[in-house]
């Protein structure tokens, strides 16, 4: 089926209701029922619908599908055992009946709506165990969802809405998960929804990386964040990162360099130090902004990307992909998404870049503002020093401020939230990553040991970042010999 953007909510319940063959159960916690709501309104619905439930009540739903782990009920895990629950159910009650004619499914959502005093945060996990064949292979499509409505009923309908968009993708748009994606959000804005994760499993989308999936709802603005955990699976941040210190470097790391290890490495020996960091709840996350990984004016490069979340991968780190271009509102996600103490992993030339003035210029406090933001959290920056052409060490010690932000920048070395990384080996800071990048371009004799070995052999391997083809490897390298004999 075509994807047709303007085909209402109710157009596609029916719709569904009139094709015979989709058949099964609706389970709904949180938020009203509406999803079954929306096919019970459209007419037909006994072509679809097998049963409704909703077990508001926490006795009766841990009766029913068990208790969970902590004894949070708005998590991935309770959602995964609705889901598994219903689908057994349906197709142990009615194969035998149906089975041969139907495309059974299970769909389920656990949910927080906006509370009475409207001070909670307003969050769901919403899912669809499917078949694409009747007697075929299950598959699933799971989302995370932020509800932005401020009031109940709104978010009630919002929700109602993803849900059967979520359905309708996954019978007429699963060809193209790309369209699936997109379609998420019909008869919806971003105003009202935020869509953080979407997770496809089985056989039906063993093609399908679900980190190209997660770097599109970024793009397509359904999100300002994702995360995927050092497995390269995708994670939804506020659970993966719930109760845990976050220590964060950000840049293009097109490659990362020996230079960033030794970034990271003694700048987490100095987060761990900190008074109020406990060593066992923290997490290291890379982050690539969307505007670094465009390159210029070039839309994003999707191989490119997945190269350098392999990568970053390899070496153990989470990986996180961002629209917040400003460090403030980096901050402010972050903030959000835990309470204990987070370190921002920077140099000098970007700690530079706090301190412009320009860039806040859009912001009524201008530069106040947006350092209340950035610093009013229990954030630290820790600053990787940088050479000067003379070889000089630039650092925070003779940090470069104008005459009236020297002040503000004193204050906040003094009060604790600015600090400089020790032990840095001033051998490797001659080397920026544009240069090592351009070395590995040439195929030049020597560029493998400014990078970790493991990051080296995967670029040897898949002849990353442009380096030459193994074919032509051996003659570039002699070439280039040849041309430094004769210098």
């Amino acid at each position: 089926m075509m994807y047709d953007k303007n085909l209402g909510t109710k157009q596609k319940a029916l719709l569904i209701n009139l094709d015979r063959r989709i058949y099964g159960s609706f389970a709904e916690i949180g938020a009203g029922q509406e999803t079954a709501a929306f096919f019970f309104k459209a007419g037909g619905a006994s072509g679809t619908v097998a049963k409704t439930m909703s077990a508001y009540d926490m006795t009766f739903s841990d009766a029913i599908y068990g208790t969970e782990e902590g004894g949070r009920y708005v998590v991935e895990s309770r959602l995964m055992k609705m889901l598994n629950r219903e689908y057994n159910l349906v197709e142990k009650r009615l194969s035998e009946k149906r089975g041969p004619n139907s495309q059974f499914f299970a769909f389920a959502n656990t949910v927080v709506a906006l509370n009475f005093q409207k001070t909670n945060e307003s969050h769901g996990w919403i899912g669809l165990q499917f078949q694409l064949t009747p007697g075929g292979p299950t598959n699933y499509v799971v989302i995370h969802v932020r509800m932005r409505d401020n009031e109940n009923l709104l978010q009630q309908q919002a929700l109602g809405i993803i849900g059967v968009n979520l359905m309708f993708g996954c019978f007429f748009y699963y060809k193209s998960p790309e369209t699936l994606l997109l379609s998420l959000m019909d008869d919806l804005t971003t105003e009202r929804i935020e869509i953080d994760m979407v997770r496809f499993s089985g056989p039906d989308f063993h093609k399908v990386d679900n980190r190209l999936m997660s770097l599109r709802l970024v793009k397509n603005g359904f999100t300002d964040a994702a995360l995927f955990g050092s497995d390269g699976g995708v994670l939804q941040p506020s659970e993966a990162l719930y109760k845990k210190h976050i220590l964060m470097m950000r840049g293009r790391l097109r490659p990362i360099t020996n230079v960033h290890i030794d970034l990271i490495s003694n700048g987490q020996k100095q987060f761990l130090a900190e008074p109020d960091v406990d060593e066992s709840k923290v997490v290291l996350i890379s982050e690539l902004t969307l505007h670094n990984l465009k390159g210029g004016d070039r839309d994003i490069d999707e191989k490119d990307f997945l190269d350098r979340v392999d990568i970053l991968c390899s070496l153990g780190h989470m990986v996180m992909i961002s629209n917040h271009h400003e460090y403030f509102r980096l901050m402010a996600y972050l903030s959000r998404l835990t309470k204990l103490k987070v370190g921002l992993l920077l140099g000098s030339p970007s700690l530079q870049d706090i301190f412009e003035e320009k860039h806040y210029e859009f912001l009524p406090g201008g530069i106040l503002e947006s350092f209340a933001t950035l610093f009013s959290r229990k954030v630290k920056l820790f600053i990787y020093p940088t050479l000067q052409e003379d070889g000089s060490v630039y650092s925070c010690e003779n940090f470069v401020v104008p005459d009236h932000l020297r002040p503000l920048f004193q204050y906040l070395v003094v009060n604790d939230k600015i600090e400089d990384i020790r032990n840095y080996n001033k051998e490797n800071m001659s080397m920026t990553t544009d240069s090592v990048l351009e070395k590995i371009k040439r195929g030049e004799p020597g560029w493998d040991k400014l990078v970790p070995d493991n990051v080296a052999k995967i670029i040897k391997e898949k002849s990353l970042f442009g380096l030459p083809e193994v074919d032509n490897y051996e003659d570039t390298v002699k070439q280039i010999h040849q041309a430094v004999g004769n210098l």
